[in-house]
């Protein structure tokens, strides 16, 4: 079952910008692509890096283990070593409010 939680507002991530948070017992990014929002898993998926701490530009974001790529808008493993696409959660604005939408099922 699919739940929305809010996560941080809209003046936390400027344009161009991500925010590491917690949504739902998983710790995601938030990123803002022109004005649009999306979120998906901090952790890389070839060495659970955190990319949080990698270059992002445009909406690719660096992991900076070992410089797997990813569109951030779907996912899309974009450069190897990482062959596994990125979990990415749907994002819904309230106002000011970026609401991310998490499975409670899998949260312990």
């Amino acid at each position: 079952m699919a739940e929305f939680v809010q996560v941080a507002t809209r003046d936390q991530v400027p344009s161009g910008r991500r925010f590491s948070t917690w949504a739902g017992g998983r710790k995601v990014l938030i990123y803002n692509v022109g004005g649009e929002f999306y979120a998906t898993d901090e952790q890389c998926t070839h060495r659970e890096c955190s990319l949080a701490e990698g270059p992002f530009l445009g909406k690719v974001v660096t992991c900076p283990c070992h410089l797997a790529r990813f569109d951030v808008t779907t996912g899309e493993v974009l450069s190897p070593p990482a062959t596994i696409p990125l979990p990415t959660y749907p994002v819904k604005i309230e106002g000011n409010r970026i609401l991310v939408g998490v499975d409670i099922t899998d949260v312990v």
